[in-house]
């Protein structure tokens, strides 16, 4: 699934080419993008202006006119493709906007149809199951707050990582990767990792995603931005998806383990438990 670099390379893309344009039109082919509203959402979106675009975890935020958001979540496959409106269509096409003007159209493509799109108002977003309970943004927190944060409860700290009511936007890559840089067992208890080594910890977190959105994201399966465009940071992994391969540092192979419903991949040398 994109984890936080993903969604805001795609988030930038949009940006660069739905940002104040107006919606003519909108096709959908699948009633689960929006199975609350299916009956009046392609009325509703017509005539629309994109406002604002911007990320809240792994979650993307389309503000439209009139005070309604576009809520998506790509799952593990969704993609944005914005392209001619004579393009030869796709059938993992699920919604189609045609914008005023313009020649062109967004497509929002899934071939495994587990992502989603929400059409909501504006005043509803602080009390939507899935957004108002997010803990705050990796990027954003400061060391401070995450040391308090994480010491305050007793759990292991890879699962902690990958709450996101505890932290939001990370995911299994950016945890492991995060993880191994600090040194720290994916096993360790929150409550038993010392104030020096969570602020190493937060210091590399913030590194690694920054250096990821610069590198346009990871695409180690299925992860692409506008148009496809794949990323680069696979190239830089040390830890996530090296089980076997030796450590970069001690030699030690990588072993790759199972917490909790999540793989965790890491040194049993560098990160003693």
């Amino acid at each position: 699934m994109p984890e936080l670099p993903e969604v805001e390379i795609v988030v930038r893309g949009l940006k660069k080419v739905i940002l104040n344009r107006t919606i003519a039109s909108v096709a959908i082919k699948t009633p689960k993008i929006n199975s609350d509203n299916y009956a009046g959402w392609k009325k509703d979106l017509e005539g629309k202006t994109v406002l604002d675009i911007r990320r809240r975890g792994k979650n993307i935020l389309i503000e439209l006119s009139d005070r309604y958001i576009l809520w998506v979540h790509l799952k593990m496959t969704g993609r944005f493709y914005f392209l001619p409106e004579d393009s030869p269509s796709d059938k993992h096409d699920l919604v189609v906007f045609h914008f005023k003007h313009n020649g062109r159209i967004l497509r929002f493509n899934d071939y495994r149809r587990f992502g989603r799109i929400r059409l909501i108002r504006a005043d509803s977003l602080g009390t939507q199951k899935g957004l108002a309970e997010l803990g705050p943004e990796p990027l954003e927190i400061t060391a401070e707050d995450f040391i308090r944060r994480v010491r305050s409860a007793r759990r292991m700290i890879k699962p902690a990582l990958l709450d996101q009511t505890f932290i939001a936007g990370l995911g299994n890559i950016y945890a492991d990767e995060a993880l191994y840089a600090a040194g720290i067992h994916p096993r360790r208890s929150t409550d038993r990792i010392s104030p020096r080594k969570l602020r190493l910890l937060h210091g590399h977190i913030q590194r690694l995603l920054k250096k990821s959105i610069r590198l346009m994201g990871t695409t180690v399966d299925s992860f692409a931005g506008i148009n496809g465009q794949t990323g680069r940071f696979q190239s830089y992994l040390l830890a996530y998806g090296r089980e076997g391969q030796p450590c970069g540092i001690c030699g030690t192979g990588i072993r790759r383990e199972k917490i909790g419903s999540r793989s965790a991949h890491y040194c049993p040398r560098c990160q003693r438990r």
